[in-house]
């Protein structure tokens, strides 16, 4: 697919003071897409969707849903609040699956299956863009990398490439320096968790965090735009 590579901040806190705060920032930093975490989610449900659309009139807006079931009525309330995106997983049942993404492009929207689990990363990615998907979210979990250590979604990232002809993102506790690499290999787009961590015990905020954002978008639009 070609195209220039986005850049993506995942707004992974539970208030909506909090994923303003580091909305604006990111978006000053030159951020493309906003994604309503799934903590944030959790914590605001749509009132954090519609907030965020409030304040970014015409950003892309991420909602990670993580939907298994219900899938046309989560899209349908998530599209229906400002999102522009929405996330189905593919180890959902496929006609889930397959009723996000009718009622997704029904009103505009996109859907992005997420392959989080999947014994076969590959294989689902095309099973996912056969039922329409949009987008497919190489994911490794925060809990999967937490009991199996060294485990990444770099290790998966060249085959889901390769199995698609949709745009791909890799994430799950990937460095900057990795989630840099990612696109490099051939993923449309470049995620970044806010709050960032910076160090073991430290996250950057304020100032820190949106020269770090600045430096990310500056070293991404220096990429060579995609032609396959």
């Amino acid at each position: 697919m070609a195209g220039a590579v986005t850049t993506q901040v995942s707004l992974d806190v539970t208030t909506i003071a909090e994923a303003l705060s580091l909305a604006h920032g990111a978006r000053r930093a030159g951020i493309d897409w906003l994604e309503a975490g799934t903590p944030l989610i959790l914590g605001e449900g749509l009132h954090a969707v519609a907030a965020l659309r409030r304040e970014f009139p015409g950003v892309p807006i991420v909602a990670d849903l993580k939907t298994m079931d219900g899938a046309g009525l989560e899209a349908e309330m998530m599209l229906g609040a400002g999102a522009t995106h929405v996330v189905v997983m593919s180890r959902a049942h496929w006609a889930s699956v397959a009723e996000m993404v009718r009622v997704a492009h029904a009103m505009g929207g996109f859907v992005m299956a997420d392959v989080l689990g999947a014994e076969d990363k590959a294989a689902d990615a095309r099973a996912m863009q056969d039922l329409g998907a949009d987008w497919i979210i190489l994911h490794t979990g925060f809990d999967e990398r937490r009991h199996l250590r060294g485990v990444s979604p770099l290790d998966d990232l060249d085959r889901v490439v390769a199995a698609v002809e949709r745009p791909v993102q890799a994430v799950g506790g990937l460095s900057i320096e990795q989630a840099l690499e990612t696109a490099r290999r051939g993923a449309r787009s470049v995620v970044i968790g806010a709050p960032l961590a910076i160090q073991a015990d430290r996250f950057a905020s304020g100032d820190e965090f949106e020269a770090v954002l600045r430096d990310v978008v500056t070293r991404v639009r220096a990429l060579p735009a995609a032609s396959a």
